[in-house]
């Protein structure tokens, strides 16, 4: 931990014992846990019946989302006034087929999707239209864009910015060279943030891509989505859902290139030439790039996929498999690695797609003509206050006068949330 971050946390510290402050006298002292107190929460699926993220994802728990000086953050994307996909879809609890056997257990993913990708058809999901940040799974959106945009054979000279893109890393290095078909293997295997940064440069730049990206999407019939980031990292309106995560992914599936890629298990990656203005650098070597997905290498039949995380996103994740002529898609969001890691979830789930008859639905995967039909709508409410804003507002506890100890709990938690953001940021930046 260096300097900086040492001197952030322990401010932290000493706002949250200044401003929670010593129980008041009144208050009974806690008796002390014997050895049968339960210390852990039992781990339960995240209840999501009455459609809690119908217009927008969770609130955001950093400062990510926050629009730069002199913007604002976009409203929430407007909700089809007919579910997508079919009537069930537009559920927001577990969906199976009637008489079907029950979920897998162990799923911590706040929504899902199990669909097969030749068909089309949706086996089962849970709050499949709940908005959630995709993370690095709108990567797959991006890849579909620059295969169709850029040429794989194209050298590229990376730059500094590219090289100090925010986040994971493939490990690109300024003045070093790729082809186009380098930089989408890091995109793809390693999710590097800064082949995503390289790619978005000749799609036009940041901005351009973004815009690119949602038109895209919403060609799709992704209308779940729309994107922040070319890399998938969080900002303001950032959204998509397990449902078009599905979609998204069956239209890359389509592209062989692409399939080729995510089941790709390791190749060799480019280095890049010593700092010229540093005497101490040295020239840096290839290395051997390895998928960062464990379904590829753990699940029999697996054809790859892509993994995500962020802060407010969480787990997210996007893998397919194929058995007996069969081939299905699984997506989660808003998952947890507890209590088994995402890609083991997507395994379980993958189970129990294969286990029912090709005959079993709940919906289908749509296609555009479909999601546009379905498209005219009330627009949601815009939000009270900036979309995956840090701060909630809260109305007091009471209309009491005097500074209530509510107010002084917000304040303080606020005070102490963006100390330790910023702490852990500066933990992050590479």
């Amino acid at each position: 931990m260096n300097a900086p971050t040492r001197a952030l946390t322990a401010l932290a510290a000493v706002a949250s014992i200044a401003l929670v402050g010593a129980p008041a006298g009144a208050q009974p002292s806690p008796t002390p846990p014997d050895s049968s107190t339960t210390t852990t929460t039992p781990f339960t699926t995240p209840n999501t019946d009455h459609c809690p993220q119908r217009n927008s994802p969770p609130q955001a728990i950093d400062l990510s989302e926050v629009p730069a000086p002199g913007q604002t953050a976009p409203a929430a994307l407007p909700v089809p006034s007919r579910p997508v996909g079919g009537a069930r879809l537009g559920e927001c609890g577990a969906i199976a087929p009637d008489g079907a056997p029950g979920l897998p257990a162990e799923i911590s993913a706040t929504g899902w999707v199990l669909a097969d990708l030749d068909s089309g058809a949706v086996i089962a999901a849970k709050d499949p239209h709940g908005r959630y940040r995709p993370a690095s799974t709108i990567k797959v959106l991006l890849a579909i864009l620059a295969l169709r945009e850029l040429d794989l054979d194209t050298t590229v000279t990376a730059t500094a910015d590219d090289a100090n893109a925010e986040g994971s890393a493939v490990g690109l290095g300024k003045d070093g060279r790729y082809t186009n078909r380098q930089l989408m293997q890091g995109l793809v295997m390693a999710s590097g943030n800064d082949a995503a940064h390289a790619l978005a440069a000749q799609l036009g730049g940041d901005e351009r891509t973004v815009e690119k990206m949602n038109e895209l999407a919403r060609s799709l019939g992704a209308l779940d989505t729309r994107t922040a980031t070319p890399s998938g990292l969080d900002g303001p309106g950032m959204s998509s859902s397990a449902y078009d995560l599905a979609v998204i992914f069956r239209e890359a599936m389509r592209d062989k290139t692409f399939s080729d890629f995510i089941r790709t298990e390791s190749v060799p990656f480019p280095g890049f030439p010593k700092d010229p203005t540093d005497p101490e650098d040295k020239d840096h070597p290839g290395f051997t790039l390895a998928n960062d997905n464990k379904l590829l290498y753990n699940y029999d039949g697996a054809l790859g996929g892509k993994t995500g995380y962020t802060d407010d996103a969480r787990q997210t994740f996007v893998g397919a498999a194929e058995r007996n002529g069969r081939t299905l898609v699984v997506t989660l969001m808003a998952g947890d690695v507890k209590p088994i890691r995402p890609w083991e979830q997507a395994a379980r789930l993958l189970d129990y797609g294969f286990a029912l008859p090709a005959s079993e639905t709940v919906g289908t995967l749509t296609d555009s003509a479909e999601a546009q039909e379905a498209a005219p709508v009330t627009l949601a409410a815009p939000p009270a206050s900036p979309v995956g804003g840090p701060i909630a507002a809260a109305a007091p506890a009471d209309s009491s006068p005097g500074f209530s100890r509510t107010a002084v709990a917000v304040v303080g938690s606020a005070i102490v949330g963006m100390l330790l953001v910023a702490a852990a940021r500066l933990r992050r930046r590479r």
